[in-house]
């Protein structure tokens, strides 16, 4: 696995496989050892993203611009209609806040490192479809010898506080290679 600048990781899991939470508490420890994170989330339950109405942003987006940027305070917030940017460019974009860490929640099919969540059963078939997964957080036990069986990357019950201590550890090594 070749090690780039920002570091790259994806955590990917079905609908309601525990996405977000886990993003999340990795977002915050990262943070709290001093690594700069910015995330990608894909939007896979379908439809449009839909803005707050009547704010200017939207304002400038329904009168034809292709994006439009407000920043406040210290906060800025990006809003595009009608662009469909890869998941390339999204990290591209990304580059600009020079993170160390680019944390992308979604993307199953993407060839970036990854940590897979596996809910119930059903779930173990991503076993077979998805590349370059480094780490598995399965949420039944009895899952863990049908998840081992199939292939060798530490495994962790979604619960197992030392799942993200692991990926933490994982992360910052990866980190500290580039540096």
């Amino acid at each position: 696995m070749a090690v780039v600048r920002p570091v790259i990781f994806q955590v990917v899991g079905y609908q309601n496989s525990g996405k977000t939470t886990i993003t999340s508490k990795l977002i915050n420890d990262l943070v709290k050892k001093g690594l700069k994170t910015v995330t990608i989330k894909h939007h896979g339950h379908g439809g449009k993203l839909t803005a707050l109405p009547q704010k200017d942003t939207e304002k400038h987006l329904n009168a034809g611009a292709l994006a439009s940027i407000v920043e406040g305070e210290g906060s800025l917030i990006l809003q595009a209609d009608n662009f469909f940017p890869s998941l390339e460019e999204q990290i591209e974009l990304m580059k600009f806040f020079h993170p160390d860490i680019i944390l992308i929640e979604g993307y199953k099919q993407k060839p970036y490192p990854k940590l897979l969540l596996v809910r119930d059963e059903s779930d173990l078939s991503l076993l077979n479809t998805v590349s370059n997964v480094l780490g598995i957080l399965y949420w039944k036990e009895e899952m863990q010898r049908q998840i081992t069986s199939r292939i060798n990357v530490p495994s962790f019950q979604i619960d197992d506080a030392g799942a993200l201590i692991w990926t933490e550890h994982l992360l910052q090594e990866l980190v500290h290679k580039i540096d």
